[in-house]
């Protein structure tokens, strides 16, 4: 079973950039997708982007589609959601999380089985 952990949430200012991280361990990403999701104060967990471990496709939600992309390095058995030009709104928990690769709509959070403990993000306007 694979264990997450994610890094990279801090205090920026709007307009600014943050690179996350998740990183794996117990066993490598392979044969998964991971995906990034986050949860805003009294708001719902929200699909961010997915990203296939072996080919390296990745989709994203319309509202962060040009602004945020996901990447992994395969070396370091970590992926990472590299998020520009941030706004007050993107202020959230960010969380990564994995699913099989079979697994159909990776939008939806019961897709997923593991989940990181989430780092936060907050953006300042």
């Amino acid at each position: 079973q694979v264990q997450l952990a994610e890094s990279g949430g801090e205090l920026v200012q709007a307009g600014g950039s943050l690179r996350l991280s998740c990183a794996a361990s117990g066993r490598t990403f392979s044969g998964y997708v991971v995906g990034w999701f986050r949860q805003g104060p009294g708001k719902e967990r929200e699909f961010l982007s997915a990203i296939n471990w072996r080919s390296g496709g990745a989709d994203y939600a319309d509202s962060v589609k040009g602004r945020f992309t996901t990447s992994r390095d395969n070396a370091k058995n970590t992926v990472y959601l590299q998020m520009n030009s941030l706004k007050p709104e993107d202020t959230a928990v960010y969380y990564c999380a994995v699913a099989p690769g079979s697994r159909r709509d990776l939008t939806l959070r019961s897709a997923y089985d593991n989940w990181g403990q989430g780092t936060q993000v907050t953006v300042s306007s």
